[in-house]
């Protein structure tokens, strides 16, 4: 009897474990959206329907822009939602540049206008139930006033390109269910908002807002449950009384939450939670939403900024979410490898330049520590009514799709280097504050105005030689939006951007291609440490971003803007690790990226390199080496234009070239901590593949893209620092496509490509050859 009453007792077990995983699998689903789909522009030349998968650019470009596509793209799917009856049917549109028309089934369901948020439209009511479905999208990404940034792309300092860009997802909720922040289109409301409202070391506490919606035909009573999971599995767990909806009511539903001994989101710790509520009905669970979220304090104070009440000076840099030829249309592990990388190079904020970036990216600064300012899409343009109206709706979705990242902590809510009307900027900063109502969301503008918490000029908006150091306008801090750049370019020639070509100075211009040799691109280094240092003396400043990150494309230009501190297949300059000497050697970040105590040598040690040897490090010594022969061991070179750096390099002095090694060795408090190595190069035999993945592993299932480098080496691996060489890519073996020129001329000894895949179930065998070297060979698999 005992034996049959527990058989009966595991088969109930069974039985309800299954039915409990069944109905949380029909609680909510979302499925990645973007296989199988075909593709098409209207050009006289292109008829044919083409299978691509999502993310998709509507044209691969060349490297340098110069006659962008601009025009209408159409792109179709047949598609199945099997158990549809009785859910609610969602698709999710990450980002279409810049007007989108969705058909389903021939029935027109959504337009939508803007490239850089989201839209989700509810296609329940148009699906066919167990049947075959069709979904239609145009797309056109043509010059338009009304649509943010609104600039004709040929006076536009980026560029946007077409297409379906950003994922798409396929949606499915129970008729009862948490809703969607943009979809459902309320102030301060819809989905899921998180604020805490009191944060000490020892405890955090605050509110959950959650939207939810009944369209089932009978009032709805239902329980949430709250779970916040440390990512060392460590749950607190909240539960609401018994709440209901009558039937097609959506309302919001506030839970006070308290967590003792925080885990504090911090830029050297950033501790996550992940956020699960579940929705209950009659013990059946129905709905279950989900999110990593953080809690971490930051304020401006009288003295300066404050992350978790210690005091910050914020190192940051811009960036463009561009990639060559493709654009936009990246991959989320692509968007990761950027983030690791401006973390890598002592990078502790990014601003949002000039526009709101993938979901994927500002995921991937709340994991590694990367601070935020968030952009409202604008560059020098202010268009009419209609045009004022969008943006203002782009801030509140803007607020809306953003808000839970502990990662942001300032909002520029302004058209950059526009000049706005009194009247749109308190509409601006007043619809912030209605979608952001608690305190320390800080509203950021170009402009010195009174309705603005921050003010974000860029350095070439002062003039020489004190720029903001003497800023003293008590109301606003300033925080230097971007430095380094223009200033050494056009002596502050002012906005018009096209009338000084003549003026590029190699001696004092940042804007330095990879391949331009020693003496610019020590240059553009020097200029960037001379304006951090000066950046450092203004009382009112609390922190900086560098312009920029990576080279990147221009609607009005034919070349590169190039005043990257990596290049635009991000590859770095001496200037990359200038900032990341910044950087203290006691930060030890995460084990995937890099950090502690660093050397490196700006310097090519070649016949005609600079015998005043630039070496950049963040310990109290260094002593260089030539062919082991001590140079000299000596402190960092402090002068007017280091004297505020964290770090200020060391220059070595050196009398005559010999071939041979240079060896830097730091020294912290008298103990050798890290060595580095430049040879002088020999003569090119060979090269040497390698890819880059950035602490992010290559997708195994869906398409994603990784930069290949072909280095040309001398024998002893030694890049040819002048070699131009012609490398040509073949693919032998697995599932992957080059995008890029291809045979592609090395810079600076590396040529580049970049291999899309579309799964890694096959390795990928890669080959590269140029004449008179030895091949490269590689070999990808997950």
């Amino acid at each position: 009897m005992k034996l049959i009453s527990n058989n009966i007792f595991f088969l109930l077990l069974i039985i309800f474990t299954f039915s409990f995983t069944k109905v949380e699998a029909q609680s909510r689903t979302k499925v990645n959206f973007g296989f199988d789909w075909e593709f098409k522009r209207e050009e006289k030349n292109i008829s044919n329907w083409e299978k691509i998968t999502i993310p998709h650019t509507a044209k691969i470009e060349p490297l340098v822009v110069n006659n962008q596509f601009q025009g209408t793209s159409w792109y179709q799917k047949k598609f199945k939602v099997p158990n549809s009856k009785d859910k609610k049917v969602s698709l999710y549109f990450e980002g279409v540049m810049q007007e989108a028309d969705v058909w389903i089934n021939d029935q027109k369901v959504a337009n939508h206008k803007g490239g850089y948020l989201p839209f989700s439209v509810d296609i329940t009511p148009f699906l066919n139930s167990q049947k075959e479905n069709v979904i239609k999208v145009k797309v056109n990404n043509e010059d338009n006033p009304e649509i943010l940034p609104g600039k004709p792309l040929k006076g536009l300092d980026f560029n946007y390109y077409g297409g379906i860009y950003r994922n798409v997802y396929l949606v499915t909720t129970n008729k009862l269910y948490v809703t969607n922040a943009n979809q459902a289109n309320k102030v301060a409301g819809g989905g899921v908002f998180v604020n805490f409202n009191s944060i000490t070391k020892t405890s955090a506490s605050g509110t959950i807002q959650v939207d939810l919606k009944n369209e089932f035909a009978v009032s709805k009573k239902f329980i949430l449950n709250f779970t916040l999971k440390d990512k060392q599995g460590n749950k607190t767990v909240f539960k609401s009384g018994q709440l209901s909806l009558n039937p097609n009511e959506g309302r919001a539903f506030v839970q006070n939450i308290s967590l003792p001994n925080p885990k504090l989101w911090s830029i050297s710790s950033p501790n996550l939670y992940n956020l699960e509520i579940q929705v209950h009905v009659n013990n059946k669970l129905i709905d279950i939403y989900s999110e990593r979220i953080g809690v971490r304090k930051s304020e401006i104070k009288e003295d300066g900024y404050y992350l978790n009440d210690e005091k910050l000076y914020i190192a940051g840099t811009n960036e463009h979410q561009e990639y060559p030829y493709l654009g936009y249309a990246i991959s989320d592990e692509a968007q990761y490898r950027d983030a690791v990388k401006i973390k890598n190079a002592g990078f502790d904020l990014v601003r949002m330049s000039h526009y709101p970036h993938a979901e994927a990216f500002l995921n991937a600064c709340d994991e590694l520590g990367l601070l935020v300012m968030n952009s409202l899409t604008g560059w020098q343009f202010f268009g009419n009514e209609t045009f004022q109206k969008n943006a203002i709706q782009d801030i509140r979705d803007m607020a809306r799709r953003d808000r839970n990242h502990p990662s942001i902590i300032f909002w520029e809510a302004s058209l950059n280097e526009t000049e706005m009307s009194e009247k749109f900027m308190k509409q601006a900063t007043k619809a912030l504050k209605e979608e952001l109502p608690f305190e320390h969301y800080y509203s950021a503008s170009w402009l010195d105005n009174a309705n603005y918490d921050l003010f974000i000029p860029a350095r070439q908006h002062a003039k020489a030689p004190d720029y903001w150091t003497k800023y003293k306008n008590g109301n606003r801090k300033v925080f230097i939006a971007e430095y380094g750049d223009w200033e050494y370019y056009a002596q502050n020639a002012g906005f018009n951007q096209t009338a000084f070509s003549n003026l590029k100075e190699f001696e004092r211009s940042s804007r330095q291609l990879r391949g331009d040799g020693e003496k610019r691109l020590l240059q553009q280094a020097y200029n960037y440490q001379e304006s951090a240092n000066s950046n450092k003396k203004g009382e009112q400043t609390i922190g900086d971003a560098n312009w920029l990150m990576f080279d990147y494309n221009r609607g009005y230009s034919d070349d590169l803007e190039s005043s990257g501190i990596s290049d635009i297949f991000r590859i770095p300059k001496f200037a990359y690790y200038f900032y990341q000497s910044q950087r203290s050697a006691n930060v030890i970040l995460d084990s995937k990226l890099a950090s502690g105590p660093m050397v490196h040598i700006a310097n090519y040690w070649t016949s005609t390199s600079p015998l005043d040897v630039t070496v950049y490090s963040n310990c109290d010594e260094v002593a260089l080496y030539l062919n082991d022969v001590l140079v000299g061991k000596q402190k960092p070179t402090v002068n007017q234009n280091s004297d505020e750096l964290n770090h200020p390099p060391f220059i070595f002095k050196i009398d005559k070239f010999m071939t041979g090694t240079l060896r830097a060795e730091g020294f912290i408090k008298g103990q050798k901590v890290v060595s580095s190595i430049v040879k002088t190069p020999e003569k090119a035999t060979r090269v040497e593949l390698s890819y880059d993945v950035s602490s992010k592993a290559i997708n195994p299932n869906n398409p994603d893209m990784v930069f290949v480098y072909a280095k040309i080496t001398d024998a002893n691996g030694t890049i040819i620092p002048d070699a131009n060489n012609e490398v040509t890519f073949t693919l032998s073996e697995g599932n992957g496509e080059f995008i890029g020129e291809n045979p592609v001329k090395g810079e600076a000894g590396i040529a580049t490509i970049i291999l899309k895949t579309s799964n890694l179930k096959i390795p990928i065998k890669i080959t590269a050859s140029s004449k008179q070297l030895q091949s490269g060979a590689l070999k990808i698999s997950k």
